[in-house]
C-alpha cells in the first residue's frame, strides 16, 4: 500500500461544527512553533485571555482555552464544581442537555432533570418551580444554543433565577459563543463553556472556559478531590493565572493556540455586536430562500439560532443521498439530525467566517438543484 501526503478538497463546511475557517487562521497555524513555557507565548497567552474576556462579556480572572474540544470544556466545568451527593438541576431539551445528565452522574452527583421538548427552549417556568422544590440543588445546568435542534434558550432569566436560589449556573454556550449574545457578567453566569470551531471560527479541539469568583471559590473549598486530574483546574490555575514564571501542567498545543488568538482578534476586530448583527442578517436571507423551496424550521423564530439552521425534510427524500451529492457535486456540507431528529431534518451551520453572502446563495442554489 503506498500512502501519500493527504490534501483534502476546499469544502464549504455548513454543518453544525467544524465551521469554514478564514485563511488568515489557517496561516496563523502555520507559524513556527515555540515553546509552551517561552516568554513571547506567555505574553501570547495572556493577549488570548484578553480576547476571550472580550468575548465571553466578563471580567472573570480565570477566563482560558482548555487543551481539548468542546465536550472537554462540558467536563472541565462538570468534575470541578460538582462533587458526590450535590444535587443538580438540569435542563434537557436535546442532545447535549442530556450529556450535562451523564456528567453529573458520573460526578457523583443527583441529577434533577427538567424535560422540554425537542426544538423549544428551556422553560424558564419548570425551572423556576424546581428551584422552589429543591432548595437544597448547587448548581442549575443548561444549555444556551442547543446545536442538535437550533434553539435559543433565555440563559439571561436563568442566571437571574439561579442568583436568586443561590445557586450556580453551568451553561453550555458551544455554539452561542460569538454568534448570538452572550454577557457573562451581566447576566450572572458562573461557568460557561465552549468550543474554537463554531462562531470563532478557529480549529476544532481547544475549549474556551470561563469561571466566575464563586465558582473559583467552589474548586478551592472541596472537600473532594476532582476525579479527572488533567481537568483539574486547582493545578491548572498557576499555569495559566501564574503572575510572571507560569508553572508547568501540560504542553499547551501551541499552534492551535496561535490560531485561536487569531480568530478571536479577527472577532474583535469586526466588533462583537456586529458580528452578532452579521448572523442574525445571513439567517434571515438563507430563511427566506428556504421557506421559498417549502421547508419548515423545527424551532420557532422566537427562539432560532441564527447560526444554527434545523428543518425538515420533506416526505420522501432519501435525505442521506441528498447530503452525499452537495458533498460531492457542490463540495457543500450541512449536518445531519441528531437524537430525535435523526433522519427527519438537516441542520444547516452559519458559523463565523462561514456566516456570509457567497455561502447562503451556495446552499440554497445547490439544495434546489439537488432536490429537483
Amino acid at each position: 500500500m503506498s500512502i501519500q501526503s493527504f490534501i483534502p478538497p476546499h469544502r464549504i463546511l455548513m454543518g453544525p461544527g467544524p465551521s469554514d475557517i478564514s485563511p488568515q487562521v489557517l496561516q496563523a497555524l502555520s507559524r513556527p512553533t515555540v515553546g509552551h513555557l517561552d516568554p513571547l507565548f506567555i505574553a501570547m497567552m495572556d493577549e488570548l485571555k484578553a480576547l476571550l474576556k472580550y468575548a465571553f462579556q466578563t471580567e472573570n480572572e480565570f477566563t482560558i482555552a482548555v487543551s481539548a474540544p468542546g465536550s472537554a470544556g462540558m467536563e472541565t466545568c462538570f468534575v470541578n464544581l460538582i462533587e458526590p451527593g450535590d444535587k443538580v438541576i438540569v435542563c434537557r431539551n436535546g442532545v447535549f442537555g442530556e450529556r450535562m445528565r451523564e456528567n453529573v452522574v458520573r460526578a457523583g452527583g443527583e441529577a434533577v432533570v427538567i424535560d422540554d421538548e425537542w426544538g423549544k427552549p428551556v422553560s424558564i417556568d419548570k425551572v423556576e418551580q424546581a428551584l422552589a422544590q429543591h432548595s437544597d440543588a448547587k448548581v442549575l445546568a443548561f444549555v444556551h444554543a442547543e446545536t442538535s435542534t437550533g434553539a435559543l434558550t433565555d440563559a439571561q432569566a436563568l442566571g437571574a433565577l439561579a442568583k436568586q436560589h443561590e445557586v450556580l449556573t453551568i451553561v453550555d454556550a458551544v455554539t452561542s459563543l460569538g454568534g448570538v449574545p452572550l454577557k457573562v457578567d451581566d447576566w450572572q453566569l458562573d461557568a460557561v463553556y465552549s468550543g474554537s470551531q463554531k462562531c470563532l471560527s478557529c480549529v476544532p479541539g481547544l475549549s474556551p472556559v470561563t469561571l466566575s469568583p464563586k465558582a473559583i471559590e467552589k474548586i478551592k473549598n472541596r472537600t473532594t478531590p476532582v476525579q479527572s486530574w488533567f481537568l483539574d483546574q486547582s493545578l491548572v490555575l498557576g499555569y495559566w493565572s501564574g503572575e510572571g514564571k507560569r508553572s508547568y501542567h501540560h504542553t499547551a498545543p501551541v499552534n492551535s493556540l496561535y490560531a485561536l488568538h487569531e480568530a478571536l482578534l479577527i472577532l474583535k476586530n469586526e466588533g462583537l455586536e456586529n458580528a452578532w448583527q452579521r448572523h442574525a442578517i445571513m439567517h434571515q436571507k438563507l430563511k427566506v430562500g428556504l421557506e421559498k423551496m417549502g421547508f419548515e424550521f423545527v424551532v420557532d423564530e422566537a427562539s432560532r439560532l441564527p447560526q444554527l439552521n434545523a428543518i425538515y425534510i420533506p416526505e420522501g427524500i432519501d435525505e442521506a443521498a441528498v447530503r452525499s451529492r452537495l458533498l460531492e457535486e457542490f463540495n457543500l456540507e450541512i449536518g445531519a439530525g441528531l437524537g430525535a431528529l435523526a433522519g427527519k431534518a438537516w441542520r444547516i451551520g452559519l458559523m463565523g467566517y462561514g456566516a456570509r453572502n457567497e455561502n447562503v446563495s451556495l446552499c440554497l442554489r445547490a439544495l434546489e438543484e439537488t432536490m429537483s
